[in-house]
């Protein structure tokens, strides 16, 4: 029975001894192979002879041993020589695109792709493409290719009188005394027909023509009517319009269902809350009437749409100073002005009439160097440098040279500016895909 064991245990080791050896004869001749087929590859690029290296490093790379790589590499390099025949670019970019997608993908082939998309002209691919690399690698150097990258952007051709801040992707725009709602591209997507006209929001804006109020869906169909004296109303947000009666503001929704408390000014709402005036005084009020900050301030500082709180922060002015306030209470020092925090990044304020940026915490994070700013939106700032306006990233760079005579905040990837054309809108390239900054 021993003698049975040890038999059996011997013929075993035998035969993976065989197997060993048969799977290290196989892989050794694989390699040997791919070296033997990127050498006759090698004297045929040396004179040029592209086309006859193609196949011979096509067979090569699909071998899975030690010089796999290397015949990528070099197939690479013959699929730019003859980029101009006909499958050959999507052969390259599938050949990028299988590099970029094994585990231990380096840096350098995430760069490789992104400065081939960015020579032929497709900013939005590279800019993909390097999203994807720091994603994986972390590396220092995509950082900055996608940081020196990313605010290339086009100017649309459609231009107005006037353009508003944006809301999401669309903005209130005048054309001929007239108002109307443009795409994020300056497209029209309400005429300019009214006298005036509200943000647009959940599928919707309140417009004022002859003297009439009602609401419009993006088709510019009716289909709500404002009943009562009604003269005057705010932007509308968060489901709620502010309407102007012969005692004050109410807050009614879309269909023009109003409440019952009144106030002496009341701005648009963002996040749940609102700047109100009550009493001569300003305050922050929510959707049901508690006061998020009390109303015992000279002013509660609001964008060109109304908006005041963001990031739950608002700014509030006592005399001539700007306070900071964040869960009802004041945070750091005061300033000579400020605009609000938007959703996302710093706020714009003022100091030594000079213009920088702070967090929520009142953290100093870009000097005071601007002569006018507005706060961030989409990790861009509009700053005032002389007499022109262009765009800062969040490290203090200027990005987007100061070319403009007035600009605003970006919002859904656009920013309305205003040209030797009129007012414009710039879209970031990277948006064309759909990307998120």
């Amino acid at each position: 029975m021993k003698m049975f064991v040890r038999i059996f245990i011997y013929a075993g080791c035998c035969i993976l001894l065989a197997v060993s050896w048969v799977i290290t004869t196989n892989s050794k001749s694989t390699a040997e192979k791919q070296l033997i087929l990127i050498n006759q590859a090698s004297l045929l690029t040396s004179d040029g002879i592209y086309v006859r290296a193609l196949p011979l490093l096509e067979e090569a790379a699909g071998y899975d041993a030690i010089h796999t790589i290397a015949a990528e590499n070099e197939l690479k390099r013959v699929y730019l020589a003859l980029f101009d025949n006909r499958g050959v670019p999507r052969k390259y970019i599938t050949l990028l695109e299988k590099q970029m997608s094994r585990r231990d993908a380096g840096p350098e082939v995430f760069i490789e792709a992104a400065e081939h998309y960015l020579s032929n002209k497709k900013a939005p691919e590279a800019l993909e493409v390097l999203r994807n690399g720091i994603a994986k690698t972390g590396d220092v150097q995509i950082v900055t290719l996608y940081e020196n990258s990313r605010y290339a952007f086009e100017t649309h051709r459609p231009s107005y009188d006037y353009a508003a801040e944006m809301l999401g992707q669309t903005a209130q725009v005048q054309l001929e005394g007239k108002w109307g709602i443009a795409h994020f591209d300056g497209s029209i997507m309400i005429p300019c027909d009214y006298d005036k006209i509200s943000t647009f929001s959940r599928g919707q804006a309140i417009v004022k023509r002859a003297g009439s109020i009602y609401a419009i869906n993006s088709y510019n169909n009716r289909i709500a009517v404002a009943q009562g004296d009604i003269s005057d109303f705010g932007n509308f947000s968060d489901n709620r319009i502010s309407l102007l009666f012969e005692d004050g503001w109410y807050r009614a929704t879309g269909e023009f269902e109003t409440g019952t408390s009144m106030f002496e000014e009341i701005g648009m709402y963002s996040g749940g809350y609102a700047a109100a005036k009550v009493n001569g005084r300003w305050g922050v009020v929510d959707l049901s009437n508690d006061w998020l900050v009390p109303a015992e301030y000279d002013e509660i500082i609001q964008d060109e749409l109304g908006r005041c709180f963001a990031q739950g922060a608002v700014f509030a002015r006592l005399g001539d100073s700007v306070y900071l306030i964040t869960e009802g209470s004041i945070t750091g020092s005061a300033y000579e002005d400020a605009h609000p925090f938007s959703d996302e990044g710093y706020a714009a304020v003022k100091k030594s009439g000079k213009w920088g940026f702070i967090d929520t915490k009142g953290v100093e994070v870009i000097q005071f160097i601007y002569d006018d700013a507005l706060s961030f939106g989409q990790h861009l700032a509009a700053v005032k440098i002389g007499e022109l306006w262009g765009y800062i990233s969040i490290y203090g760079y200027v990005v987007i040279d100061a070319v403009f005579y007035e600009a605003k905040s970006f919002s859904g990837g656009s920013a309305p500016v205003l040209t030797d054309r009129g007012w414009q809108f710039i879209t970031l390239l990277e948006y064309k895909r759909g990307a998120t900054l």
